[in-house]
């Protein structure tokens, strides 16, 4: 039997990578320059290619970055993501998009592309980075305020969040929206904002420390002796990706800010709020210009969502939507659906389940028939992936968000019809793709975390991100 796309796993040891640590250019002629560079073959078929590269800045910060390298076998580029390419030849030019060329030290990012090759598909041995060849360590003397950043590991260590172990899985979150926590050990910024009714004043709410919990306790003040929505859910991952509701004062729309109070719960040993979403509540972005993939880019996506609070209205989504807000067709979606939601039929018990909003369809699996891998996940907090090379696989997956591993009830094919994606790069949340533009979202459920990734996550990345979500400690 011919296989017609052979999909190479890193975790399995057989995806090619190649590290190259070595010299970053600056204009003192004492300044520390290091970086590292992690080039990976996430994908492989025949003909075809995906791969991410991750680049860590190790020495002073930098602003505004060039990547070259030369292929050995004359693969050639066909689409790439987060950052520009051009090509001559076998010599590849990547530079910074307009979001990620500010590097602190020891900050990270990723661009990812898909390819062509012919005969072989060997990893290129050399990268030069703002013109000096990567040859290994951190040159010149380090600025009094920074402190060399040593090398990244290969297993995040025990402080790592979420988005910090997609990183150093080689594929960076483009976008991260908590109500309840950080999800970058760095991150000391604003995670949502809360509007009072008393005087329509606002107010953000941020993290106690870095890589902390959300401060509930100004939201308490703030919102003391009246009533709070939540009006903005901010992005953390810098690219700027910021959720506002779908109504008038917000993103456009007929919906309506979720209450800011309506669910209160305990993380680690503290008080944080929930985004609690009933009918007539979402939120949306348009980020196909600040990072969230497009077209047939591969990407994944998790959320922390509760298996107490669903209904079947369509539809409880976070992930990437239209930017139309229409229901554009197949692939023009590809979000995480929870609900009770029965689509297309045949369904075994009453979930709520883990599915697939790929637009015109609610997939179970690789087809509209019912998937028998599919369970129903009741748990008070439920964890809920979504990956997508874009081209011919995804993969779904449900966990217990306190306690056990992720059960995949989906890997393989994508059904037929929607290969390639057709992603157009808005961010939906609470709500289908074709809302809330003169008709309102008639979904409830609730979100406490979640992220979207540029690339096609690992296994193991995802098993180390459900480790940290049962290490949070909701309760």
């Amino acid at each position: 039997m011919k296989i017609p796309h052979l999909w190479l796993q890193l975790a399995a040891g057989v995806a090619a990578a190649i590290v190259a640590v070595g010299a970053l250019t600056v204009p003192a002629a004492q300044a520390a320059a290091g970086c590292r560079v992690d080039y990976t073959v996430t994908s492989q078929w025949q003909g075809g290619f995906g791969a991410n590269v991750n680049i860590t800045n190790l020495g002073d910060p930098v602003n505004g970055w060039r990547l070259t390298w030369s292929y050995p076998a004359g693969q050639t580029i066909t689409q790439l993501w987060n950052g520009s390419v051009t090509q001559s030849g076998v010599q590849v030019t990547v530079t910074n998009a307009g979001y990620n060329g500010t590097l602190a030290t020891g900050a990270s990012t990723a661009v990812g592309f898909n390819g062509t090759w012919n005969g072989s598909n060997p990893t290129p041995t050399s990268f030069v980075l703002n013109g000096v060849t990567c040859t290994g360590g951190v040159t010149g003397s380090p600025s009094p305020s920074t402190s060399p950043s040593p090398s990244p590991s290969p297993t995040p260590p025990v402080s790592s969040l979420p988005c910090d172990i997609y990183a150093a899985g080689g594929t960076a979150c483009v976008a991260a929206h908590s109500t309840v926590r950080a999800l970058y050990r760095s991150y000391t910024g604003n995670l949502y904002q809360v509007r009072r009714s008393s005087d329509n004043t606002t107010k953000n709410i941020g993290v106690l420390n870095a890589g902390g919990l959300a401060n509930a306790a100004a939201q308490d003040s703030f919102c003391a002796a009246t009533s709070c929505v939540t009006t903005v859910i901010y992005d953390q991952s810098g690219h700027g990706n910021n959720l506002a509701y779908q109504g008038p004062g917000g993103a456009g729309g007929s919906d309506t800010p979720a209450s800011a109070t309506r669910e209160s719960l305990t993380v680690g040993s503290n008080k944080v709020y929930s985004l609690y979403i009933n009918a007539g509540n979402s939120y949306w972005r348009d980020g196909h210009l600040t990072g969230v993939p497009t077209g047939s880019a591969p990407e994944g996506m998790y959320m922390v969502t509760s298996g107490t609070h669903v209904n079947n209205g369509c539809c409880f989504d976070y992930g990437n939507s239209e930017t139309t807000r229409r229901a554009d067709g197949p692939g023009a979606m590809d979000a995480i659906y929870f609900g009770t939601s029965c689509w297309f039929g045949g369904c075994s018990g009453s979930g709520p389940w883990v599915q697939a909003d790929l637009e015109w369809g609610l997939f179970p699996g690789g087809s509209t028939s019912w998937n028998p891998n599919q369970r129903a996940f009741t748990n008070r907090y439920v964890t809920a992936m979504l990956k997508n090379n874009g081209t011919s696989r995804f993969a779904i997956k449900g966990g217990n968000a306190q306690s056990g591993g992720m059960t995949t009830l989906w890997d393989g094919a994508l059904p037929s019809g929607y290969s390639p994606m057709k992603k157009q790069g808005a961010i939906i949340l609470g709500s289908g793709g074709d809302c809330c533009l003169g008709n309102t979202n008639v979904s409830v459920g609730t979100f406490y975390e979640g992220a979207m990734v540029s690339g096609y996550p690992t296994d193991a990345t995802e098993n180390a991100v459900q480790e940290n979500i049962i290490a949070a400690g909701y309760r």
